[in-house]
């Protein structure tokens, strides 16, 4: 089992940044790669970026790309999401999740593919 626990969450002004962090612990040797995933108010939760963790390949949605970046630390089970030029419409609940051969077949984009969930931390953009 692998446990993962968000943080970093909080209210920013639209054009500023935000990092969230992930930590990792239990057996996080068996994780493929990790995500990050969003899920607005009324709305359906969504892709934001990805990162196979033992080369650290990373895959971004379009609607983040050039603002956020994801990478790890893999000495302290790790990762982040650093959250520049941030817009009212990236207001979510932000969800950190691991994947191991699921995600493989499935695909790093698809939520389905990820066995281990967060708690979640919330975002808020203001205009």
């Amino acid at each position: 089992q692998v446990q993962l626990v968000e943080s970093g969450g909080g209210l920013v002004q639209a054009g500023g940044s935000l990092r969230l962090s992930c930590a990792a612990s239990g057996r996080t040797f068996s994780s493929y790669a990790m995500g990050w995933f969003r899920q607005a108010p009324g709305k359906e939760r969504e892709f934001v970026a990805a990162i196979k963790w033992s080369v650290g390949r990373t895959y971004y949605a379009d609607s983040v790309k050039g603002r956020f970046t994801i990478s790890r630390d893999n000495g302290k089970n790790t990762v982040f999401l650093q959250m520049n030029s941030l817009k009212p419409e990236d207001t979510a609940v932000y969800y950190c999740a691991a994947g191991s051969t699921r995600v493989v077949v499935i695909g790093l984009s698809v939520d389905t593919g990820y066995e281990h969930w967060g708690q979640g931390t919330l975002v808020t953009v203001s205009s």
